[in-house]
């Protein structure tokens, strides 16, 4: 399956659409034609090879025609469809090319630690008295424990500025994040988010997804914050 690339460019993005476009709708009216001159031909030929002593009456001839006008009104009703579902794709692509270069949260439980820190998110189904998020390192070992306390339903975030639960800190790398929630005595659905930044967009057959790289392809759908 052929896939394009798009970057910052938006002239290319452009002219993509355009092409797509293009072809598109060149497609749909080489089949509408194609169906009503097939149908015409088996018409015409039915008329010409009719008995005469046993012509085709009114009701026969109203019956095609109106067959031809049903054929012919499907048509355009698909590519009708065709045109709505190629605008949809268009603006999605429009749209997701101006996130490359942007950070995004996904649901994951990947934590980058750089010299500025780190930023995680959690998604609670519902009101929490306590969510509580552990930080592990590649070994899975602890090595931090944070508290978030009270948090309402919904997405939130956090910072860690990489000292552990001992007071090092830790080093620079890659760490995984769960997270546990609780209200009262009952568990909440509770998820972890990791933020991660757009390299480009891809454009298929498909439909639109994002490129984030070593975190592979999502969809607009799978995005729950945009920085």
């Amino acid at each position: 399956m052929a896939v394009n690339t798009i970057g910052n460019n938006a002239t290319t993005t452009q002219a993509l659409i355009d092409a797509s476009k293009a072809t598109n709708t060149a497609s749909s009216s080489n089949v509408m034609t194609d169906a009503q001159n097939r149908f015409l031909k088996l018409l015409t030929t039915q008329l010409k090879n009719q008995d005469p002593l046993n012509p085709m009456d009114n009701a026969q001839m109203t019956s095609q025609l109106a067959q031809i006008s049903t054929v012919d009104g499907i048509e355009k009703l698909n590519a009708t469809l065709q045109k709505l579902v190629a605008s949809s794709v268009d603006g999605e692509a429009m749209q997701a090319a101006n996130l490359v270069g942007r950070q995004v949260m996904i649901a994951g439980s990947g934590l980058q630690l750089g010299d500025s820190g780190a930023v995680g998110g959690v998604e609670l189904a519902s009101a929490a008295d306590q969510v509580v998020v552990t930080i592990k390192d590649p070994n899975g070992l602890v090595m931090k424990t944070m508290d978030l306390g009270n948090l309402d339903a919904g997405i939130h975030n956090f910072t860690w500025d990489g000292t552990t639960d001992a007071g090092a800190q830790a080093v620079n790398g890659s760490y995984s994040i769960a997270v546990t929630a609780r209200r009262g005595t009952e568990k909440v659905t509770a998820s972890a988010l990791q933020l991660s930044g757009v390299s480009n967009i891809n454009r298929s057959t498909q439909g639109v997804t994002l490129n984030l790289g070593s975190l592979g392809l999502v969809t607009l759908s799978d995005l729950k914050q945009i920085f």
